[in-house]
């Protein structure tokens, strides 16, 4: 039903405004009380052999959204009532900024896949945290927050401007990202060199322990899917060093498949490529990461999971978590249900007794 909606209407629809249309109807669906109720329990059923635990936390399941759906934390209950595990909200800037020129984002219907050149568009860490401060949550979900560097804001004073979003943010998250890897703010990616990504992570790290001296706010970072292999292992090295929790991994990608189907006209605009192409080489980074780290941090699959089978790969190859953003634009309201019960039958068809069992056990049968 949702497929024959889509090609009819949203297909021909910009994607930006059909986002915010989209947007809209999930936000005021989870503000009526009965509603929410309905389609939570139609969208949202659980299962509790995903039940999972990581970061600290006992989540329903693995499957979260992933940032750059929910930009200034506005729908996270609605997002909860449409069943994902885990919301991630952002990229959040510590000052607001409109982001890039529109047209900036575009659809590539016949690959399933989105490029988008947003720019971190947000309303500012400031303004995020009074909104966030002033929730009173109606389904339980796990938040995590996602911080990124300002784009008017120098490289060298990079560092400064991810502290004042920790110092604002970090009492409100249940975990927090930081975001080095978009193609879309100028100079962001260098961050990522090891020499870079050490300070910032370093001051990070202290500025949220300052700032929540209660818990200890989990810390993860986003990488790219276009590192080189070598900078995939120092980033997983440093990450062990430092006492990361976590990296998730991937980002959009800036390379283009020749293989892709779509126009070639959307194909070569500028920004950062998400959706099933981008599922491969996504793929591979966990992989390389987990034969790396192993359990000792977590590890979090994002990039061209649209399927269960897409989900249980990603927890085969050492993802604890998982997240999706560009297939909940084809797939619809029902994704997370279909891809939560195809992940429970691959479990229960499994010789793991449990969720965990699973996570990384294509690398414990080779080395078995």
């Amino acid at each position: 039903m949702y497929r024959t909606f889509f090609r009819l209407i949203f297909q021909h629809m910009d994607p930006e405004k059909a986002h915010h249309l989209a947007f809209g109807w999930i936000r005021r669906a989870a503000r009526t009380p009965v509603l929410r109720t309905f389609v939570a329990a139609a969208l949202a059923p659980r299962y509790q052999e995903l039940r999972t635990e990581a970061l600290g936390r006992r989540m329903h399941g693995p499957f979260g959204l992933a940032a750059g759906f929910d930009k200034n934390a506005t729908a996270i209950d609605g997002m909860a009532m449409l069943g994902f595990d885990h919301v991630e909200i952002g990229t959040v800037t510590a000052q607001p900024q409109p982001g890039n020129p529109k047209k900036r984002l575009f659809r590539l219907v016949p690959d399933r896949a989105l490029i988008n050149r947003m720019g971190f568009n947000n309303d500012g860490s400031a303004a995020v945290a009074d909104r966030l401060a002033a929730r009173t949550p109606v389904f339980r979900t796990t938040l995590g927050v996602n911080i990124g560097k300002t784009k008017v804001v120098p490289e060298e004073e990079a560092i400064g401007d991810y502290v004042t979003s920790t110092e604002r943010l970090a009492a409100h998250a249940d975990y927090l990202v930081v975001n080095v890897s978009s193609p879309n703010t100028p100079g962001l990616r260098n961050l990522q060199a090891v020499d870079h990504l050490r300070p910032l992570l370093t001051a990070v790290r202290e500025a949220a322990d300052r700032t929540v001296t209660d818990r200890r706010v989990p810390l993860l970072v986003k990488i790219a899917p276009d590192l080189a292999d070598a900078d995939i292992d120092a980033v997983a090295d440093l990450a062990l060093e430092l006492g990361l929790d976590g990296i998730i991994a991937t980002n959009t990608t800036i390379a283009r498949d020749p293989a892709l189907k779509s126009d070639p006209a959307l194909v070569n605009e500028v920004g950062g490529l998400s959706g099933a192409p981008v599922g491969d080489r996504s793929l591979e980074v966990l992989r390389r990461l987990y034969a790396r780290v192993g359990d000792r941090i977590t590890l979090v699959g994002v990039g061209g999971i649209t399927t269960a089978e897409d989900a249980w790969q990603r927890i085969l190859a050492g993802a604890t978590l998982i997240q999706g953003y560009s297939a909940f634009i084809y797939e619809g309201p029902f994704w997370c249900r279909a891809l939560h019960k195809g992940l429970a039958a691959r479990l229960r068809n499994s010789p793991y007794a449990t969720l965990a069992d699973a996570v990384g056990a294509e690398h414990k049968q080779v080395t078995a």
